[in-house]
């Protein structure tokens, strides 16, 4: 099969995942880039801020006009995370490839674990108060993790939204996707040498079956149960994860 096919495909089923979930679809351009086209675990981190970006930006528009984004929380929680992100995202150019797939194995296995756990009912809750410093950690954590392993987060900014800053769930899908792409773009203007190298005949053609397969992704959320759907790609990420970790210590 041509690369060009698998990207299309590798692409589509990422933002299917995106676009039906709210996140955790980037956690699959890593594995797919390295697996099914040839990529290094540096070269494709750094591809999937790319795709990532771009996708979370579409995303985010469509959120944005349906009053789904909370831009001034969204904002004080993303700046957070731009130095950690740039930090990350400059250092990992200069980890063994071992180590970037052990780590990504680590969080593809604990994005699926928050996937496969019982969702906490917050409706009906009053409004918390926001704690500036514990938003602040879990902000700078995920520009962390943005940069280094080149995912957006999004399964772990949505939770966060939740519970740290008592999102509902969906401004909270909205407001990750400002966060996300925020951290994207921090990690990604600290990678021009990997930049400058990137095979475009790949990433380009992924990027825009990522973005048209989130908006499939949406119409299939309205048809198939959440519950049903985080699942299924928990279990695919358990399988990914399993797989990726045996490969970097083989």
């Amino acid at each position: 099969m041509s690369a060009l096919i698998l990207a299309l495909v590798a692409g589509a089923v990422v933002g299917l995942a995106l676009g039906a979930l709210g996140g955790g679809g980037s956690v699959l351009a890593v594995p797919a880039l390295i697996y099914l086209l040839g990529f290094t675990p540096a070269a494709a981190t750094t591809a999937s801020l790319v795709i990532v970006t771009a996708t979370s930006l579409t995303a985010l528009y469509a959120h944005a006009r349906a009053g789904n984004v909370r831009w001034r929380a969204g904002t004080l929680f993303a700046a957070a995370g731009l130095v950690p992100a740039a930090v990350a995202g400059a250092a990992a150019a200069h980890l063994p490839q071992a180590l970037l797939t052990a780590a990504f194995a680590a969080v593809a296995t604990l994005a699926a674990a928050r996937m496969l756990r019982p969702a906490r009912t917050v409706a009906g809750h009053p409004q918390r108060a926001v704690r500036p410093a514990r938003a602040a950690r879990a902000g700078a954590g995920l520009g962390a993790l943005t940069g280094l392993l080149g995912v957006g987060g999004g399964f772990l900014a949505v939770p966060t939204l939740v519970t740290v800053l008592a999102f509902e769930m969906q401004a909270a899908v909205g407001t990750s996707l400002l966060v996300i792409s925020t951290n994207s773009l921090a990690s990604l203007a600290t990678r021009g040498a990997t930049t400058a190298g990137a095979d475009w005949a790949v990433i380009a053609p992924f990027t825009g079956a990522a973005i048209l397969g989130a908006w499939d992704g949406k119409r299939l959320a309205a048809k198939v149960t959440g519950t049903l759907l985080k699942r299924t790609f928990a279990l695919l990420l358990l399988a990914v994860a399993a797989f990726m970790l045996v490969d970097a210590l083989a």
